[in-house]
Parts: C-alpha cells; sequence; structure tokens
C-alpha cells in the first residue's frame, strides 16, 4: 500500500514535514522489500528506517517543547510504535523471507497506516501552534532547520526511553 506525500499531511514545519516524507519514502521501500520477500535487503533498510524513525521522534519532542505543546500523549505513542515496529521487524527478520503473501499484507499495512494515523492524529495537533512561528522555526537556530538530533542508536533510545532496553 503505497502512502504518498500530500500538502494535507503538512504539520507546518519544514523540519518535520521533510522527515514525514523521507519516512514515507523509506516505508514504500520497505513495503515493496516485503512484497517481494526480498530478505537479503531488508535487514538493513529496517535498520535505517529505525534510526530515522528514531531522530524523528526526537525531533518532534524538541521542536514540542520548543513551542510549549504538551508531549505526553506523542511521547507514548512513540514509544508504542517503536516498540511494534522492532517486534515486527524480529518477526519478518526470523522468517529469512518466507512469509506469506497475507503477512506481507498485514507488515506493509501497519507501516503504512500507522505513518499516516500519526501524522493525522497526533502531529496535526500541533499545527495551531506551529503555524504561529515561521515554517523553517528550528529550536536553537535562526536559519531554521539546524541542530537536528543525531547520534547512534544507543543514544537515540536513552534519550526516548531513558534506558537502552525500549
Amino acid at each position: 500500500m503505497e502512502t504518498a506525500w500530500t500538502n494535507q499531511l503538512s504539520v507546518g514545519n519544514a523540519v518535520i514535514d521533510s522527515e514525514h516524507q523521507n519516512l514515507i519514502v523509506m516505508i514504500d521501500r520497505i513495503e515493496s522489500m516485503i512484497r517481494a520477500k526480498n530478505a537479503s535487503s531488508l535487514p538493513q533498510e529496517l535498520e535505517q528506517f529505525e534510526h530515522y524513525l528514531c531522530v524523528h521522534f526526537i525531533n518532534e519532542e524538541k521542536l514540542a517543547q520548543a513551542v510549549n505543546f504538551p508531549f505526553g500523549k506523542n511521547k507514548q505513542e512513540h514509544q508504542f510504535v517503536l516498540k511494534e515496529f522492532q517486534r515486527m521487524r524480529n518477526e519478518l527478520l526470523a522468517k529469512k523471507g518466507v512469509w506469506t503473501d497475507d503477512a506481507a499484507k498485514h507488515y506493509s499495512n501497519f507501516l503504512s497506516e500507522w505513518m499516516t494515523s500519526h501524522i493525522v492524529r497526533e502531529d496535526m495537533l500541533m499545527k495551531p501552534v506551529l503555524q504561529t512561528h515561521d515554517y523553517k522555526f528550528w529550536p536553537g537556530s535562526k536559519e531554521g532547520g539546524a541542530n537536528y538530533a543525531a547520534g547512534s542508536i544507543a543514544s537515540l533510545y536513552l534519550q526516548l526511553f531513558g534506558t537502552l532496553t525500549p
């Protein structure tokens, strides 16, 4: 199920919109690999997606804090979806490309549906607040877009969960 970026998915911030667009592209690649039962390339793609997803979650939280948006519900959803993604990833990798068409559809739908739901139900709540700022606003940057979250997957887990075992 290919997800396409539309302007209706814009939350009113260049950094977050760009990350959402990149996540959608990554999900589409993962879904193609799942449908093709491409077990050789899938592990690396899933690892890259997980890393980028963690960076995105940290960036959303940083932005929410900067604009005084209450982020508790979003953070809980981030922790839940990351755990679900990890469970799904482990199941897929354990099957080594031997999964049914129904399983492929299930895994693909999980990612696509989650991404759209994440934007529409959670991130859109920030849009009214974000629209009071410049589209390129980024905390700690006059130019907009600098100072992104970055680092190893371990440091990302620490920032998201306070522990290395989410």
